[in-house]
Order: structure tokens, then C-alpha cells, then sequence
């Protein structure tokens, strides 16, 4: 009885919950299609806003520069972040290994707003000049932590007896890494590299600190919009946003089953 009672309460608690992250996603789409300008009151189905929104030359370029750092910083960050995992993972001295990665989750807890303040800071010193490099260099900077923290326990769950086996194969160096490592872990890079792509492609408060020189995202962009007054051309863009995300975790989803398809035919 009482885990019955238990079970619907659980199930009642996911609805509700997930009908609070959604539903304000929900409207926001749902207004997109609105053929009045604002999002009191519903005046008709259109596609206005989505014809506006694809004659925004302006908009339409700084998506395709999101886009571009997002899919660059993630793929920059993936190879070092897995580096520096398999680093961790392999070192044998507990107290460099406990070092290192307390040193990386330091900086996947600082708040954005410091770590924007810290490279802008460093930029500047630096002289390097803000814009579509600063910002490159700063997503990749806080990307490698996320990337390191997803590939890590793939390391650690990998026997050491595998690789013991390729050596007594007589594999080299080079081989155990491409044919046995890189290959166990990567679901683990897969995760870290989509993480990475998504905390990329919607990160404000750094970008804001770090941008210049006519360079901008979207979150940067619809922020400086906001500002101005909300129009339901934004309404289009997170819709279209929104699905994009989607499609990320789908494709996620469905990247993560087809590798672990084999290692369960394998077990049967």
C-alpha cells in the first residue's frame, strides 16, 4: 500500500516538475507563432516572426559565429580535456591525482561571472585583443574542466588488466592508446564533447566580459535585444534554439546506444 502510495507520488512530483521547466519554454514557442506583436494576447496563427527572423542578416551571422566557436571550443576541449583525464585517471601517485583534480573542480564551481572578470583581466594584460579569439580561448577554458570530469570515471572504470593483456600482445605505446583506450572511453568523450558543445553555445556571462571588436553570440545578443524591449522575433530564434538542443541530445542519445549496443551482445 504504502509503496503504491510511494510510486504515484513520485510520479506526481516528475510531472510536476518537468511541467515547470517546460511549460515556460512551451509558451514562449507557442507565442512565436502569434500573429499579434506581443505575448498578452493570442491574435492568430502566423509565421511572421519566423520570415523576420530569416531576413535578420545580422542575427543570422552572429548564429552562424555561435555556432562556429561552440563546435570549435567543444572539439578543442575534448582533446585536451580527455588528456588530462586519462593524466588523472593513470597517475599513480594518489596525492598529484587528488592535486589535479581538486585544481579542476575549483574551476568548475567558480562562478562565470569571476572566471569572465579573471580572462578579461588576462586578455588585457596580455594584450590580446577582445573578439572572436578571446572568446574562442575563454569557452575552451571552461569547457576542459566539464570534459575532464565526464571522461574521468570511463578512465577509472577501465581494467588495468585490458591494457596488461594488449602489452603482453605486444602492442605498442600507440596502439593501446587508439585500439583499446581511446575506444573504451568513448562514450565518456562523447558526453564530455556534447556538455562542452551545449555549455558553449548558451554561455552569457563570459562571453559578455570576453567579446569585442563587433564580435557577439546569441546569448549576448538577445540580452543586449532584451533590453530594448522584447520582440517576438526572439520568441522564433529560442524556438529554433530549443530544437537545435534537442537535436544535440538526441543525437546524444542515439551516438551513446549505438556504442554500448556491442558491449551488450557481447556479455550475452
Amino acid at each position: 500500500m504504502w509503496e503504491r502510495t510511494g510510486g504515484r507520488l513520485g510520479k506526481a512530483y516528475l510531472v510536476f516538475v518537468f511541467f515547470v521547466l517546460y511549460a515556460p519554454i512551451l509558451y514562449l514557442i507557442a507565442f512565436s507563432f502569434n500573429a499579434g506583436d506581443t505575448m498578452y494576447a493570442w491574435e492568430g496563427f502566423s509565421l511572421d516572426w519566423y520570415r523576420e527572423l530569416l531576413n535578420d542578416e545580422r542575427l543570422l551571422v552572429i548564429a552562424l559565429n555561435t555556432l562556429v566557436i561552440a563546435l570549435a571550443s567543444s572539439i578543442l576541449a575534448t582533446v585536451v580535456g580527455t588528456a588530462g583525464a586519462l593524466l588523472i585517471g593513470m597517475s599513480e601517485a594518489r596525492r598529484r591525482r587528488e592535486t589535479l583534480l581538486l585544481l579542476n573542480n575549483v574551476l568548475l564551481v567558480s562562478p562565470d561571472v569571476q572566471i569572465g572578470i579573471s580572462f578579461l583581466l588576462l586578455f588585457t594584460l596580455a594584450g590580446i585583443a577582445l573578439g572572436e579569439g578571446s572568446v574562442l580561448l575563454a569557452h575552451v577554458a571552461f569547457s576542459v574542466p566539464i570534459v575532464v570530469l565526464m571522461v574521468l570515471p570511463q578512465v577509472e572504470k577501465m581494467p588495468k588488466t585490458l591494457l596488461d593483456a594488449a602489452y603482453d600482445l605486444g602492442a605498442s605505446h600507440r596502439d593501446v592508446l587508439f585500439r583499446v583506450i581511446l575506444p573504451y572511453i568513448t562514450p565518456g568523450i562523447l558526453a564530455g564533447f556534447f556538455m562542452a558543445l551545449t555549455y558553449s553555445f548558451d554561455d552569457f556571462a563570459v562571453t559578455f566580459f570576453v567579446t569585442g571588436g563587433g564580435f557577439s553570440t546569441l546569448p549576448v545578443e538577445i540580452y543586449s535585444r532584451a533590453r530594448r524591449g522584447v520582440s517576438l522575433e526572439l520568441n522564433a530564434l529560442s524556438a529554433l534554439l530549443f530544437l537545435l538542443s534537442f537535436a544535440f541530445a538526441f543525437g546524444y542519445y542515439w551516438i551513446q546506444r549505438r556504442e554500448m549496443r556491442p558491449r551488450s551482445e557481447a556479455r550475452r
